[in-house]
């Protein structure tokens, strides 16, 4: 439970979710140590953080196993966000997935089973579905053969929590994300096509037939789902799919950022229903079981897309410069 007062530790605390959810806790006065080692997180992002005397920050990589353990002393609860979130390139990097999102969360399991830490919240991804036969895809779906690299390996994190939670009392929480949008927004579709438009805003090349079928869910609508989650699901292991009802097809989202950008540029196509190997042509989770605890989205799709543009906009010089963007 975080609805009273806690030592909370946040891995991947520098990351787009992860501060994000460090300000909110801290919102809600808890006192929050954030891990991270910085190899994609910005320091930038916990500004606002390390104003606060609740606020700690441990430069840490999860591999380091005794540093890890170290900062975990005294925790009453972890957010573990922090993960390789290079979806696209996992074919060039195979170990990296395996390494930073099962090797990681085994570590943070760890140190939680040597300090005595009871209660996990995990971020997972619905690309663990792989190319689902049901849509909208239910936590119960099947699992079908794994498409991607980054999916097998969040889906092998989710089996470790949930053996250490058999195993050793840990209570979990693993939350399923469709693709997030919103401010402090990093890597995806709409950065790579902002950055395109703004040097070049008469053509726009696109992986993919741009008929690939998506859902995607703004930030603070994420954090506020994990929150009420935690609070009001309270089974040993607890697995909820986050998103909307919705889903649009990259066509649609082009659409949209290229009226915010007001620009009208020729669309090349890069190949078929696929944008990269192991890309799902659709994703689109039924999320009835977090709507049952109350929550519904505050955004919708387009609403999304249309504030994570005016987000790039407001920090154009970063864009341009190729980093990330704060």
């Amino acid at each position: 439970m975080v609805d009273k007062k806690k030592k909370i530790l946040v891995t991947g605390a520098a990351g787009f979710i992860g501060s994000t959810l460090v300000d909110k806790l801290l919102e809600r006065q808890h006192c929050v140590i954030g891990v991270d080692d910085f190899s994609t997180g910005q320091e930038y992002f916990l500004t606002k953080a390390r104003m606060c005397a609740k606020f700690s920050l441990e430069r840490v990589n999860i591999l380091e196993q005794s540093k890890l353990v170290s900062c975990m002393r005294g925790v009453d609860f972890v957010f573990h966000l922090a993960a390789n979130a290079d979806v696209r390139y996992g074919a060039s990097h195979p170990k990296k997935d395996f390494e930073q999102n099962a090797r990681g969360t085994l570590n943070v399991l760890e140190a939680m089973r040597v300090c005595g830490v009871s209660h996990i919240a995990f971020a997972s991804t619905g690309s663990i579905y792989g190319e689902a036969s049901i849509f909208p895809t239910p936590e119960n779906h099947p699992f079908p053969v794994q498409t991607s690299l980054y999916g097998a390996s969040k889906l092998a994190a989710e089996g470790l929590i949930q053996a250490y939670a058999e195993a050793f009392g840990i209570r979990a929480h693993i939350f399923r994300f469709v693709s997030i949008l919103g401010e402090r927004y990093t890597h995806g579709h709409i950065i790579d096509f902002y950055r395109q438009l703004i040097r070049d805003g008469s053509v726009l090349r696109v992986l993919g037939n741009g008929g690939q079928k998506k859902s995607y869910l703004y930030v603070q609508d994420c954090i506020d789902a994990i929150l009420i989650g935690i609070e009001r699901a309270q089974e040993k292991v607890n697995i909820f799919n986050l998103g909307t009802d919705e889903f649009c097809r990259v066509n649609d989202s082009i659409k949209w950022i290229c009226e915010e950008l007001e620009v009208k540029p020729r669309i090349e196509y890069g190949g078929g229903e696929r944008g990269w190997i192991g890309d799902s042509p659709f994703i689109f989770l039924d999320c009835s079981g977090i709507r049952r605890l109350e929550w519904r989205p505050k955004l919708t799709i387009r609403d999304a897309v249309i504030r994570t543009v005016a987000f790039l906009k407001m920090n154009e010089k970063r864009i341009v410069r190729g980093d990330s963007c704060g």
